[in-house]
């Protein structure tokens, strides 16, 4: 239950971090600076909001440091993330295959590995923790 808890809660601060950067990036910056300019200068936001999530939530949770249990939290909020990428993609009239094919441009492939950061920062950030190594 604290692993589901971890999850949800990990995922809640990093996809509400990332909707507000969003929301700067494809109105504000992305008509000014192209999207994969806009993708560049969001990145080091999320990353910082993802070591901060992935710090305070074990802790707050009382989680286990031990690698399964912080992997399954990492995976477990990516998994909610996907579903709400999904679903804020179809309110903004885009179906799932234009979401998907979005992975294969220069700005997807960079979001790719801002998902992959999200699913392993909880074992990055607490490994020397809690004998997580």
């Amino acid at each position: 239950m604290r692993v589901a808890l971890a999850s949800l809660l990990y995922f809640a601060i990093v996809f509400g971090g990332g909707f507000l950067f969003g929301a700067i990036r494809v109105f504000w910056l992305e008509p000014r600076l192209g999207k994969p300019v806009a993708v560049l200068c969001e990145a080091p936001f999320l990353p910082a909001v993802m070591i901060l999530a992935a710090r305070w939530v074990p802790a707050r949770t009382k989680l286990a440091g031990d690698y399964v249990s912080l992997a399954t939290m990492g995976i477990g909020a990516l998994v909610l993330q996907q579903l709400a990428d999904f679903a804020v993609g179809a309110m903004r009239g885009l179906p799932p295959s234009e979401q998907l094919r979005n992975f294969a441009t220069p700005a997807g492939a960079f979001y790719a590995i801002l998902l992959l950061l999200f699913v392993m920062m909880p074992w990055l950030v607490n490994r020397r923790q809690g004998g997580a190594e």
